[in-house]
Protein backbone atom coordinates (compact mmCIF):
# COMPACT_ATOMS: atom_id res chain seq x y z
CA UNK A 1 0.00 0.00 0.00
CA UNK A 2 1.69 3.31 -0.99
CA UNK A 3 0.30 6.72 0.64
CA UNK A 4 0.43 8.55 -2.64
CA UNK A 5 -0.87 12.64 -1.90
CA UNK A 6 -2.76 14.92 0.86
CA UNK A 7 -5.18 17.35 -0.28
CA UNK A 8 -7.66 19.46 1.76
CA UNK A 9 -10.87 17.52 -0.18
CA UNK A 10 -11.13 14.46 -1.40
CA UNK A 11 -14.36 13.79 -3.70
CA UNK A 12 -15.51 10.21 -4.40
CA UNK A 13 -17.45 9.84 -7.50
CA UNK A 14 -17.16 12.50 -10.59
CA UNK A 15 -21.19 12.32 -10.53
CA UNK A 16 -23.64 15.10 -10.61
CA UNK A 17 -22.75 15.77 -7.47
CA UNK A 18 -18.94 15.24 -7.47
CA UNK A 19 -18.74 17.11 -10.82
CA UNK A 20 -19.99 20.39 -9.44
CA UNK A 21 -18.67 20.20 -5.88
CA UNK A 22 -15.32 19.89 -7.50
CA UNK A 23 -15.65 22.82 -9.35
CA UNK A 24 -17.03 24.89 -6.81
CA UNK A 25 -14.42 23.66 -4.41
CA UNK A 26 -11.44 24.36 -6.20
CA UNK A 27 -12.44 27.99 -7.34
CA UNK A 28 -10.35 28.57 -4.19
CA UNK A 29 -6.43 28.63 -5.47
CA UNK A 30 -5.97 28.00 -2.01
CA UNK A 31 -7.41 24.70 -1.32
CA UNK A 32 -6.37 21.41 -3.03
CA UNK A 33 -9.01 18.79 -4.29
CA UNK A 34 -8.73 15.33 -5.25
CA UNK A 35 -12.11 13.58 -7.19
CA UNK A 36 -11.70 9.52 -7.12
CA UNK A 37 -13.78 8.14 -10.29
CA UNK A 38 -14.34 4.29 -10.13
CA UNK A 39 -15.10 4.65 -14.08
CA UNK A 40 -13.24 6.01 -16.79
CA UNK A 41 -12.50 9.51 -18.76
CA UNK A 42 -15.81 10.80 -21.09
CA UNK A 43 -13.86 12.43 -23.43
CA UNK A 44 -13.03 11.41 -26.96
CA UNK A 45 -10.43 8.79 -26.79
CA UNK A 46 -8.17 6.96 -29.60
CA UNK A 47 -8.64 3.76 -27.40
CA UNK A 48 -10.54 1.91 -30.02
CA UNK A 49 -11.97 -0.01 -27.05
CA UNK A 50 -13.33 2.89 -25.71
CA UNK A 51 -14.09 5.36 -28.55
CA UNK A 52 -17.87 4.33 -29.20
CA UNK A 53 -18.42 4.35 -25.84
CA UNK A 54 -17.34 7.40 -25.13
CA UNK A 55 -18.77 8.83 -28.63
CA UNK A 56 -22.54 7.47 -27.57
CA UNK A 57 -22.15 9.34 -24.07
CA UNK A 58 -21.76 12.96 -26.44
CA UNK A 59 -24.82 12.01 -28.99
CA UNK A 60 -28.12 12.62 -27.61
CA UNK A 61 -29.91 9.65 -29.15
CA UNK A 62 -26.07 7.19 -27.54
CA UNK A 63 -28.22 6.70 -24.14
CA UNK A 64 -29.84 3.57 -25.80
CA UNK A 65 -26.43 2.14 -25.98
CA UNK A 66 -24.85 3.89 -22.78
CA UNK A 67 -28.12 2.51 -20.80
CA UNK A 68 -26.87 -1.33 -21.74
CA UNK A 69 -22.69 -0.50 -22.01
CA UNK A 70 -20.47 -2.10 -19.26
CA UNK A 71 -17.25 0.27 -20.00
CA UNK A 72 -19.57 3.51 -18.97
CA UNK A 73 -22.32 1.15 -16.45
CA UNK A 74 -22.49 -0.41 -13.29
CA UNK A 75 -25.63 -2.15 -14.77
CA UNK A 76 -26.56 -3.15 -11.12
CA UNK A 77 -29.46 -5.98 -10.95
CA UNK A 78 -31.97 -5.91 -8.18
CA UNK A 79 -32.67 -9.12 -6.19
CA UNK A 80 -35.75 -10.86 -8.29
CA UNK A 81 -38.42 -9.19 -7.21
CA UNK A 82 -42.07 -10.30 -6.09
CA UNK A 83 -44.10 -7.61 -7.45
CA UNK A 84 -42.83 -8.35 -11.23
CA UNK A 85 -43.40 -12.27 -11.19
CA UNK A 86 -39.86 -13.23 -9.41
CA UNK A 87 -37.97 -11.01 -12.22
CA UNK A 88 -34.40 -9.42 -11.63
CA UNK A 89 -34.07 -6.03 -13.09
CA UNK A 90 -31.10 -3.86 -14.50
CA UNK A 91 -30.43 -0.75 -12.17
CA UNK A 92 -28.25 1.44 -14.57
CA UNK A 93 -25.25 4.04 -13.09
CA UNK A 94 -22.91 5.76 -14.48
CA UNK A 95 -19.38 4.61 -13.80
CA UNK A 96 -17.28 7.53 -16.09
CA UNK A 97 -16.55 11.43 -15.66
CA UNK A 98 -20.06 13.04 -15.74
CA UNK A 99 -21.86 9.28 -13.66
CA UNK A 100 -25.02 9.13 -14.50
CA UNK A 101 -25.60 12.25 -15.94
CA UNK A 102 -23.02 10.78 -19.01
CA UNK A 103 -25.67 7.98 -19.75
CA UNK A 104 -29.15 8.71 -19.19
CA UNK A 105 -32.33 9.82 -21.36
CA UNK A 106 -30.94 13.52 -20.88
CA UNK A 107 -34.11 14.76 -19.41
CA UNK A 108 -33.93 17.71 -17.29
CA UNK A 109 -36.90 18.45 -14.51
CA UNK A 110 -36.80 19.12 -11.56
CA UNK A 111 -39.30 17.33 -9.34
CA UNK A 112 -42.78 18.38 -7.83
CA UNK A 113 -42.69 21.51 -6.12
CA UNK A 114 -44.75 19.69 -3.25
CA UNK A 115 -41.97 17.20 -2.69
CA UNK A 116 -39.57 19.22 -2.02
CA UNK A 117 -42.09 21.11 0.73
CA UNK A 118 -43.04 17.64 1.66
CA UNK A 119 -39.47 17.12 2.95
CA UNK A 120 -39.33 20.60 4.52
CA UNK A 121 -42.69 19.33 6.39
CA UNK A 122 -40.94 16.43 7.71
CA UNK A 123 -37.62 18.48 9.79
CA UNK A 124 -35.52 18.38 6.36
CA UNK A 125 -34.79 22.56 6.76
CA UNK A 126 -33.43 24.23 3.82
CA UNK A 127 -34.90 21.46 1.72
CA UNK A 128 -38.65 23.42 0.69
CA UNK A 129 -39.27 24.55 -3.06
CA UNK A 130 -38.44 27.87 -1.89
CA UNK A 131 -34.86 27.11 -0.56
CA UNK A 132 -33.91 24.79 -3.46
CA UNK A 133 -35.33 26.78 -5.93
CA UNK A 134 -32.35 29.43 -6.21
CA UNK A 135 -29.82 26.61 -6.98
CA UNK A 136 -31.51 24.95 -9.89
CA UNK A 137 -31.73 28.98 -11.35
CA UNK A 138 -28.07 29.39 -10.82
CA UNK A 139 -27.34 26.15 -12.50
CA UNK A 140 -29.41 26.90 -15.27
CA UNK A 141 -28.84 28.49 -18.77
CA UNK A 142 -32.25 28.24 -20.40
CA UNK A 143 -32.29 28.68 -24.04
CA UNK A 144 -36.22 29.74 -23.84
CA UNK A 145 -34.00 32.63 -21.66
CA UNK A 146 -34.29 33.84 -18.13
CA UNK A 147 -37.91 34.44 -16.45
CA UNK A 148 -39.02 33.54 -12.78
CA UNK A 149 -39.05 29.92 -13.59
CA UNK A 150 -35.66 29.71 -15.06
CA UNK A 151 -32.47 31.74 -15.58
CA UNK A 152 -29.32 32.26 -18.25
CA UNK A 153 -25.74 32.14 -17.67
CA UNK A 154 -25.61 28.67 -15.54
CA UNK A 155 -23.32 26.00 -16.62
CA UNK A 156 -25.96 23.41 -17.38
CA UNK A 157 -27.53 24.09 -20.69
CA UNK A 158 -31.28 23.22 -20.88
CA UNK A 159 -33.28 23.01 -24.29
CA UNK A 160 -36.20 21.83 -25.90
CA UNK A 161 -36.94 18.73 -28.03
CA UNK A 162 -35.89 20.14 -31.55
CA UNK A 163 -37.38 17.38 -32.99
CA UNK A 164 -41.08 16.45 -32.83
CA UNK A 165 -42.75 13.36 -34.29
CA UNK A 166 -46.03 13.63 -35.18
CA UNK A 167 -47.50 10.66 -33.60
CA UNK A 168 -45.87 12.47 -30.62
CA UNK A 169 -47.77 15.30 -31.48
CA UNK A 170 -51.78 12.97 -31.70
CA UNK A 171 -50.30 11.49 -28.11
CA UNK A 172 -50.32 15.06 -27.35
CA UNK A 173 -53.60 15.81 -28.53
CA UNK A 174 -55.16 12.72 -27.00
CA UNK A 175 -54.01 13.62 -23.29
CA UNK A 176 -55.86 16.62 -23.95
CA UNK A 177 -58.84 15.49 -25.29
CA UNK A 178 -59.06 13.07 -21.99
CA UNK A 179 -58.30 16.05 -19.81
CA UNK A 180 -55.14 16.09 -18.75
CA UNK A 181 -54.64 20.33 -19.13
CA UNK A 182 -51.88 21.08 -22.26
CA UNK A 183 -48.54 22.95 -20.75
CA UNK A 184 -45.18 24.26 -22.62
CA UNK A 185 -42.97 24.00 -19.64
CA UNK A 186 -42.14 20.91 -17.00
CA UNK A 187 -40.65 23.16 -15.32
CA UNK A 188 -42.87 25.89 -14.77
CA UNK A 189 -45.04 27.23 -12.14
CA UNK A 190 -47.69 24.43 -12.65
CA UNK A 191 -46.07 20.94 -12.91
CA UNK A 192 -49.24 18.91 -14.35
CA UNK A 193 -49.92 18.67 -17.61
CA UNK A 194 -48.82 17.09 -21.37
CA UNK A 195 -46.19 18.11 -23.27
CA UNK A 196 -43.05 17.35 -24.73
CA UNK A 197 -39.42 17.48 -21.91
CA UNK A 198 -36.54 19.48 -22.00
CA UNK A 199 -32.96 17.97 -22.39
CA UNK A 200 -30.00 18.90 -21.17
CA UNK A 201 -28.12 19.34 -24.78
CA UNK A 202 -26.21 22.24 -25.72
CA UNK A 203 -25.12 22.48 -30.16
CA UNK A 204 -27.15 19.08 -30.03
CA UNK A 205 -24.31 17.37 -27.67
CA UNK A 206 -24.95 16.22 -24.56
CA UNK A 207 -24.44 18.79 -21.62
CA UNK A 208 -23.78 16.35 -18.50
CA UNK A 209 -22.45 17.56 -15.05
CA UNK A 210 -18.82 16.56 -16.67
CA UNK A 211 -19.18 18.95 -19.48
CA UNK A 212 -20.89 21.89 -17.91
CA UNK A 213 -18.66 21.59 -14.35
CA UNK A 214 -15.70 19.65 -14.22
CA UNK A 215 -13.95 19.69 -18.23
CA UNK A 216 -13.34 23.44 -17.32
CA UNK A 217 -12.06 23.11 -13.76
CA UNK A 218 -9.63 20.06 -14.92
CA UNK A 219 -7.36 22.91 -15.98
CA UNK A 220 -7.14 24.79 -12.38
CA UNK A 221 -3.73 23.28 -10.84
CA UNK A 222 -5.35 22.60 -7.91
CA UNK A 223 -7.35 20.25 -8.96
CA UNK A 224 -6.68 16.35 -9.17
CA UNK A 225 -9.13 14.03 -11.17
CA UNK A 226 -8.12 10.35 -10.92
CA UNK A 227 -10.15 7.72 -13.30
CA UNK A 228 -10.13 4.17 -12.59
CA UNK A 229 -9.82 4.63 -8.88
CA UNK A 230 -12.46 2.57 -6.76
CA UNK A 231 -12.71 3.35 -3.38
CA UNK A 232 -12.57 0.20 -0.91
CA UNK A 233 -12.86 2.08 2.27
CA UNK A 234 -13.27 5.89 3.89
CA UNK A 235 -10.34 5.89 6.63
CA UNK A 236 -11.45 6.56 10.64
CA UNK A 237 -9.64 7.78 13.09
CA UNK A 238 -12.17 7.49 15.59
CA UNK A 239 -15.26 9.03 14.38
CA UNK A 240 -13.66 11.46 12.12
CA UNK A 241 -13.05 10.52 8.65
CA UNK A 242 -9.48 11.48 7.88
CA UNK A 243 -8.83 9.52 4.25
CA UNK A 244 -9.78 7.02 0.97
CA UNK A 245 -8.14 3.99 0.35
CA UNK A 246 -8.39 2.77 -3.30
CA UNK A 247 -7.60 0.34 -6.45
CA UNK A 248 -6.23 1.72 -9.30
CA UNK A 249 -4.37 -0.24 -11.96
CA UNK A 250 -3.86 -3.36 -9.42
CA UNK A 251 -2.16 -1.11 -6.74
CA UNK A 252 -4.04 0.17 -3.55
CA UNK A 253 -3.53 3.49 -2.31
CA UNK A 254 -4.02 5.73 0.00
CA UNK A 255 -5.38 9.45 -0.18
CA UNK A 256 -5.44 11.75 2.87
CA UNK A 257 -7.80 14.55 3.72
CA UNK A 258 -6.92 17.39 5.81
CA UNK A 259 -10.51 19.16 5.66
CA UNK A 260 -12.93 16.67 4.60
CA UNK A 261 -14.14 13.28 2.76
CA UNK A 262 -17.14 13.99 0.80
CA UNK A 263 -19.03 10.96 -1.01
CA UNK A 264 -20.60 11.43 -4.16
CA UNK A 265 -21.32 7.65 -5.18
CA UNK A 266 -25.11 8.21 -5.22
CA UNK A 267 -27.88 6.34 -4.38
CA UNK A 268 -26.17 2.90 -4.46
CA UNK A 269 -22.45 3.37 -4.23
CA UNK A 270 -22.14 6.21 -1.32
CA UNK A 271 -24.58 3.56 1.34
CA UNK A 272 -22.74 0.72 -0.08
CA UNK A 273 -18.48 2.67 0.92
CA UNK A 274 -19.76 3.73 3.64
CA UNK A 275 -20.91 0.10 4.87
CA UNK A 276 -17.68 -1.05 3.66
CA UNK A 277 -15.94 1.46 6.20
CA UNK A 278 -17.91 0.81 9.09
CA UNK A 279 -20.60 2.84 8.76
CA UNK A 280 -23.92 1.44 8.57
CA UNK A 281 -26.61 -1.41 10.46
CA UNK A 282 -24.13 -3.04 13.04
CA UNK A 283 -25.70 -6.48 12.89
CA UNK A 284 -25.32 -6.82 9.17
CA UNK A 285 -21.11 -5.67 9.29
CA UNK A 286 -20.47 -8.06 11.94
CA UNK A 287 -22.29 -10.30 10.19
CA UNK A 288 -19.37 -9.46 7.02
CA UNK A 289 -16.74 -9.15 9.66
CA UNK A 290 -16.60 -5.24 9.21
CA UNK A 291 -15.45 -3.31 12.09
CA UNK A 292 -18.03 -1.28 13.45
CA UNK A 293 -17.71 2.79 13.75
CA UNK A 294 -20.83 3.93 13.78
CA UNK A 295 -23.78 1.56 13.83
CA UNK A 296 -26.44 3.48 11.59
CA UNK A 297 -29.53 1.12 10.74
CA UNK A 298 -30.47 3.73 8.10
CA UNK A 299 -27.35 3.70 6.07
CA UNK A 300 -28.45 1.26 2.94
CA UNK A 301 -32.03 1.30 3.53
CA UNK A 302 -34.98 3.25 2.60
CA UNK A 303 -34.21 3.30 -1.23
CA UNK A 304 -37.05 4.22 -3.76
CA UNK A 305 -37.08 4.35 -7.46
CA UNK A 306 -39.11 3.83 -9.62
CA UNK A 307 -39.70 1.35 -12.94
CA UNK A 308 -38.86 2.65 -16.77
CA UNK A 309 -41.53 0.77 -18.58
CA UNK A 310 -41.41 1.00 -21.97
CA UNK A 311 -44.21 0.11 -24.27
CA UNK A 312 -43.05 -0.57 -28.30
CA UNK A 313 -46.24 -0.12 -31.18
CA UNK A 314 -45.57 -1.12 -34.76
CA UNK A 315 -48.13 1.50 -36.63
CA UNK A 316 -49.64 0.96 -40.02
CA UNK A 317 -47.94 3.58 -42.82
CA UNK A 318 -49.88 6.72 -41.96
CA UNK A 319 -52.10 5.59 -39.13
CA UNK A 320 -51.69 9.44 -38.53
CA UNK A 321 -53.25 12.54 -40.48
CA UNK A 322 -50.92 15.42 -40.82
CA UNK A 323 -53.47 17.02 -42.25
Amino acid sequence: MTETLTVDYIIVGAGSAGCVLANRLSADPTSKVLVLEAGGDDRPTKNPGQFFSNLMIHVPVGYSQTLKDPKVNWLYATEPDPGTGGRVHIWPRGKVLGGSSSINGLIYIRGQHADYDGWRQLGCEGWGWDDVRPYFLRAEHQERGAGEHHAVGGPLNVSDVTQTHEVSDAVVEACVEAGIPRTDDVNGAEQEGVTYYQLTVRNGQRCSAAVAYLHTAMKRANLRVETDALSTRVIFEGKKAVGVEYLQNGERKVARARREVILCGGAINSPQLLQLSGVGPGGLLADHGIDVVADLPGVGGNLQDHYVIAMTWRLKPHVVSVN
